[in-house]
């Protein structure tokens, strides 16, 4: 099963505190997102166009990201969630 083709819609509160708190992982370990790309088996335009905000992260890169990152994915998630409703 594919990827749906056409237009996604735009990443919502959710996925863009995601996205945040992902960049901010990244920084505090000193990750690329060259690396985090690397890291995941994704390319550097998919995962740049997601910490960009620009589409939102698949629940498989949510658990391939944590694992990348060595961090709890239900922490992770949870950090996101309470970030997005602020």
């Amino acid at each position: 099963m594919g990827m749906p083709s056409g237009k996604q819609p735009m990443p919502g509160p959710f996925a863009l505190a995601f996205a945040a708190e992902v960049r901010a992982l990244m920084a505090r370990q000193q990750i690329s997102g060259a690396d985090l790309a690397r890291l995941t088996e994704r390319s550097q335009s998919y995962m740049s166009k997601r910490l960009r905000g620009e589409s939102a992260f698949t629940a498989n890169d949510a658990e391939a990201i944590s694992a990348a990152l060595k961090v709890d994915l239900e922490a992770l998630l949870v950090t996101a969630v309470r970030a997005s409703r602020r």
